[in-house]
């Protein structure tokens, strides 16, 4: 059997990360995404290969000994985290012994719209929720799902949810190239999000090796189809490992258009604008021109 504990891991959204993987024999998923980096695999609404309730804990608090210092204790699997099926029972273990680490799930929302997810849930300190897709076609030709699960489900559960969930949701996106970055598919994520409103969106593409023959998009890219969200909704670029964006001059004038038009976060900022317009942005900032603001842990600048 695999590991159960992977990690230590860090990222600038979550800080330093202990993961649990809940299937760690096999791929146990209701999706079949065609970025995903495991094999390629039948999707199924229920674990075969069940791992104990026991068996978790008996290796948490051995990692734990180890990295008492972390963060976050995250959920997740070789597939989808919520068909588990003592995970209610796993997240009140848990809450037992984590003192004041937080907990978080990576779920690719497949089975929100169940009541009793949703109740599980509930008991964590944050949730990460995927949405690639607003539309069935895209959800079927892209995340390959389960027969039975609707896209329409996936986003009346998440309104649910949000609607008596206090901690921090985040959605994520994974731009893949001509799958879902089209304009119009744009458009119904956006509309949907401005209802939904999570604390936090997280763009990204693939950026390990797929399981199918599909593309990433490029960080200007995802910058342009960043663009095609309400200026409103709190994005973050999450990818820019294949940037080759020449940074660029901008007056104070660009600078407060470029940020009406998107918040940008710091990383971004560092990426587009040169060394001067950076000092701009800096002064703009002194003079209440512009804002900084921070969502779950990512700060943006945007206009005041």
């Amino acid at each position: 059997m695999s590991s159960i504990i992977f990690g230590p891991v860090y990222s600038r959204r979550f800080g330093k990360s202990l993961g649990i993987d809940l299937s760690p024999s096999r791929k146990q998923c209701n999706f079949d995404c065609l970025y995903c980096e495991l094999e390629p695999a039948n999707t199924m609404d229920h674990y075969e290969d069940v791992i104990s309730v026991y068996e978790v804990m008996e290796a948490l608090k051995k990692a734990l000994k180890e990295h008492p210092d972390v963060d976050f204790i995250t959920l997740t699997a070789n597939g989808e985290p919520t068909l588990y099926p003592h995970l209610s029972e796993l997240i009140d273990a848990i809450d037992q012994i984590k003192g004041e680490i937080k907990t978080l799930i990576l779920s690719n929302a497949g089975t929100i719209d169940d009541p009793k997810v949703q109740e599980t849930l509930l008991k964590l300190d944050e949730v990460k929720l995927s949405l690639d897709c607003a539309t069935q076609s895209c959800l079927k030709k892209l995340d390959r799902a389960h027969p039975g699960i609707d896209v329409e489900k996936i986003k009346a559960g998440m309104l649910a949810f949000k609607s008596k969930y206090h901690g921090p949701l985040v959605v994520e996106i994974l731009v893949v190239k001509t799958l879902n970055d089209r304009p119009e598919e744009i458009a119904r994520l956006n509309e949907y999000l401005l209802k939904l409103q999570p604390t936090r969106i997280d763009l990204g593409t693939i950026d390990r090796p797929p399981a199918y023959d599909v593309k990433p998009v490029s960080y200007e890219e995802l910058l342009a189809v960043s663009k095609l969200f309400d200026a409103s909704l709190p994005l973050y670029i999450v990818s820019r490992k294949k940037s080759e964006v020449r940074a660029s001059s901008y007056t104070d004038q660009e600078i407060v258009e470029t940020l009406a038009m998107r918040p940008l976060s710091p990383d971004d900022i560092e990426v587009l604008f040169d060394n001067e317009s950076q000092k701009r942005v800096e002064k703009l900032i002194k003079e209440g021109k512009l804002q900084v603001i921070e969502s779950n842990g990512v700060k943006f600048y945007k206009n005041a």
